[in-house]
């Protein structure tokens, strides 16, 4: 190695080994919620991984290329606001990326009422588009979420991707929650 290379490696290895020491620590998942972050990181989106997720698991290997490279992943710690519905049919219209349960948990939080899903549950995907009634969709634990923009979702269905069963049971679970007025759910 060139003794160039050598004295600027020396002279730059404090500086690296403080930036990495600066870096915020991990929180503890027993942390008290006020005191953890609630903001969303940006992930990396494995293919491996990516396959063997319920929402996912009928497609094909470019299938899967074709989601990660037109989709964001976020890792979320519990109590994240991960999307919120403004009660009005204009906001549902102006907002309707989907969100896929890749893992952990989540739940929708309606009429002072929570109904929690898991990423193998008829829930593991929302999109405000689903009601017109004002809810918060909130991760219960550490977890890893994708959006996928509307019209990404809308050229994968165009492309024939294996998302029917899901969105059908998807479809029939957020019917039903949101049917009854939001005050007769207790």
């Amino acid at each position: 190695m060139k003794l160039s290379i050598l004295i600027a490696g020396a002279v730059l290895l404090p500086f690296l080994i403080a930036a990495c020491d600066a870096r915020p620590q991990p929180q503890s998942p027993d942390a008290p919620l006020t005191t953890r972050s609630t903001e969303m990181k940006p992930s990396v989106t494995y293919l491996h991984l990516l396959k063997h997720t319920p929402f996912f698991t009928s497609l094909t290997t470019e299938q899967l290329r074709w989601v990660i490279s037109h989709s964001h992943e976020w890792e979320a710690q519990p109590g994240t606001v991960v999307a919120q519905c403004d009660g009005s049919a204009h906001g549902a219209a102006n907002n309707q990326g989907m969100w896929i349960l890749l893992d952990g948990g989540w739940q929708i939080e309606y009429g002072k009422q929570s109904y929690p899903a898991g990423h193998a549950d008829a829930g593991k995907w929302f999109s405000t588009a689903v009601t017109d009634q004002a809810c918060r969709l909130v991760t219960t634990e550490h977890s890893y979420v994708m959006k996928i923009e509307r019209a990404d979702f809308d050229a994968m269905l165009e492309q024939g991707f294996a998302f029917d069963e899901h969105l059908d049971a998807g479809r029939r679970y957020y019917r039903e929650l949101f049917a009854a007025p939001a005050e007769l759910v207790k």
